[in-house]
């Protein structure tokens, strides 16, 4: 693909984060946008800026944990433009938790959501892409999906599995030797709502030495660096170049090297870091429910 000009793309999770950014970025080039969310009234704000930019876009509430409603909407997405170029899996959650403090509830919402929700739109409108004659799918996993880290075992299982996917899907699609590509993107920490709204238990506390509420703050203050506009800018280019891997972030790119300069080591160091990190974490605040924080 070597432009966006007229061509159509399916967002998911556009309310908000990296898919409102992608949806303003691709509109300001000419891409018309087929915007999916949970989120209904944060999907029309998304939509009525992106109008105002002169493209065509539709809108429609959508949860990707449901295969049948994704498959709906990527019919009823050709229905409206008449095609589609791009797919954007953006939609995601985040959980954290021990293994042994996480219910199999916890493991099956976010797997669900994270991972199903990825394989349901790339199956859904992989015959559509592939329609175009030109397409392209993008599908976000995370920094986590690179490597792991204790207390995230929920949300790296799923990122992993994105990226297992995706590389298996981009190889085949390799073979084929079609019009269409995928590519896996691995961001860093970027200033979303994913934190805010992310689902923690105070087992946690066991890992980061804090309370659930506390450790989700902390992480919103300090490890959210990258704004979405950039990761779009980042993600955009990365289309144009074809590429199979696309980190965002100097974070991404440092653990990224990390882990391939030491695949068994790194889990030592992160061991060691996350141990003193609780001995010096702030003591939770009195007051603080010790129940399970949920969005």
């Amino acid at each position: 693909m070597k432009s966006f000009e007229n061509k159509v793309a399916a967002i998911t999770g556009a309310g908000s984060g990296i898919g409102r950014a992608l949806a303003y970025a691709l509109a300001r080039q000419g891409c018309h946008l087929a915007l999916a969310d949970v989120n209904s009234e944060a999907l029309a704000e998304t939509a009525a800026t992106a109008r105002k930019l002169g493209i065509t876009v539709t809108e429609n509430q959508v949860n990707v944990a449901e295969r049948e409603a994704v498959h709906a909407w990527a019919n009823q997405v050709v229905l409206d433009h008449g095609r589609v170029n791009l797919l954007f899996n953006n939609a995601g959650v985040a959980q954290g938790g021990t293994v042994e403090g996480n219910d199999y509830a916890d493991y099956e919402w976010i797997m669900n959501i994270n991972f199903w929700g990825v394989v349901y739109g790339s199956k859904a409108f992989l015959p559509h892409l592939k329609a175009s004659g030109d397409g392209h799918i993008v599908n976000v996993s995370s920094v986590f999906g690179l490597f792991a880290q204790p207390g995230m075992s929920a949300y790296n299982a799923t990122k992993f599995a994105v990226r297992g996917f995706t590389e298996s899907l981009r190889q085949e699609l390799d073979m084929a030797g079609g019009a269409v590509s995928a590519s896996c993107v691995h961001p860093g920490g970027i200033k979303t709502n994913i934190a805010k709204t992310a689902r923690m238990n105070d087992s946690l506390s066991k890992v980061t030495g804090q309370a659930a509420e506390q450790a989700r703050q902390q992480f919103n203050d300090q490890l959210l660096r990258t704004t979405p506009d950039k990761a779009a800018q980042v993600i955009l280019r990365g289309v144009l170049r074809n590429n199979r891997r696309i980190l965002i972030g100097a974070d991404a790119w440092a653990l990224d090297g990390m882990q391939r300069l030491l695949p068994s080591l790194y889990q030592r160091l992160v061991v060691g870091s996350m141990k003193l990190a609780a001995r010096f974490a702030p003591k939770p605040k009195r007051g603080v429910s010790e129940g399970k924080v949920t969005e």
